[in-house]
């Protein structure tokens, strides 16, 4: 699987799942979002396992995400979800922070969680380069690549201007010959990275149309929540704004969440006319304190509650909801980046010469 599919997947409702295995690190960067630890929380395999048994050929996430922390602090239950996952045929990626590179060789259990996957990316950017050589995550990856795991980087910086990461995507690209793509991101002002980062708030015309498709995937949390959208707040802080929580796993099931995820009416409206929008038409004078604060504050408005409930309850909402993927799933993956990604930087998630590639 190649990163261009799963990400052009983002927008499409329950087709995918997002997996937090552990807040677990070794490494300490200076940037982390999860703000991970070397004992952190994580939720319990046995729960775990029974949530993704619940998929069926009929019923089941496209594609499922493993990150954390470092997923790979658990690389047994790696192997486990991702075979178990592909029984009832959904594809898993694993994301890592390489912390295992550091050493001449790949431990044999780390190897099969990477084998058994359907992708492999790993997160590079100036705060893991003072953790992990670069050179050794090329070496990493060279030996993934020549086992038959599709890989690709996971990139961060301080913006379209930083240096690094116009140094680091011309070197990926002359190391791996221009077929290893590469998903850019900008740090946000979130975890460890909150006190100094400059925050890049998404913050479109209230009047237009913006639809989010972070409110697409479910996400599985450290404490086994599952919520309706990454954004980082929302996993760490409890409790959870009603509207973006869709149950847990040691009482809930894949097809209970993807039906709660699938029928809210707020959440459709999310997907379909984004936050703002959604707020200002129903609380014009409210204002907002951003995009994703204003996400998490959407149920404390009864009229918005109420008039999503009118709106999108229903085969219309269903209608407007499926549209709306389908709309931007067929924009394609560079689309998606240029919105929520770092623009300029945003073609580097296709491969050269496959369909919407990069020169």
């Amino acid at each position: 699987m190649e990163l261009a599919e799963f990400i052009g997947l983002r927008p499409v409702p329950c087709a995918g799942l997002l997996v937090t295995l552990t807040r677990r690190c070794p490494l300490s960067c200076a940037h982390c979002s999860t703000s991970s630890t070397s004992s952190g929380e994580e939720p319990g395999a046995g729960p775990l396992l029974d949530f993704v048994r619940s998929f069926t050929s009929d019923d089941r996430p496209d594609v499922m995400l493993l990150s954390g922390g470092e997923p790979l602090m658990r690389p047994a239950l790696v192997s486990e979800l991702a075979v178990e996952a592909g029984t009832a045929g959904t594809r898993s990626v694993l994301l890592s922070g390489m912390y295992f590179a550091r050493a001449d060789r790949i431990p044999g259990p780390v190897l099969r969680a990477i084998g058994a996957v359907d992708h492999f990316s790993a997160s590079l950017d100036a705060h893991h380069e003072r953790e992990v050589p670069r050179r050794s995550v090329f070496r990493v990856l060279h030996q993934v690549l020549d086992g038959g795991t599709p890989v690709s980087f996971h990139l961060t910086g301080s913006g379209p201007d930083d240096p690094y990461l116009a140094d680091v995507t011309a070197h990926i690209r002359r190391e791996f010959a221009n077929q290893v793509p590469m998903l850019v991101n900008e740090v946000r002002a979130v975890g460890r990275a909150a006190s100094w980062a400059t925050a890049t708030t998404h913050r479109p015309d209230p009047g237009q149309v913006s639809p989010c498709a972070m409110a697409a995937w479910p996400v599985v949390a450290f404490d086994g929540t599952v919520l309706a959208c990454c954004n980082q707040r929302v996993v760490d802080l409890r409790p959870v704004p009603p509207h973006l929580r869709l149950g847990h796993i040691a009482e809930d099931n894949w097809p209970t969440v993807r039906g709660r995820s699938l029928s809210s009416p707020m959440l459709r409206m999310v997907r379909t006319v984004g936050p703002d929008h959604l707020r200002d038409r129903y609380v014009p004078s409210a204002g907002g304190p951003g995009w994703c604060a204003g996400c998490r504050e959407l149920s404390e408005h009864d009229a918005v509650t109420e008039g999503a409930r009118r709106d999108a309850q229903g085969p219309v909402g269903e209608l407007l909801d499926r549209e709306t993927a389908r709309m931007q799933a067929e924009a394609g993956p560079v689309a998606l980046l240029r919105r929520y990604g770092c623009p300029p930087y945003a073609d580097l998630v296709t491969l050269p010469g496959r369909p919407g590639g990069a020169p």
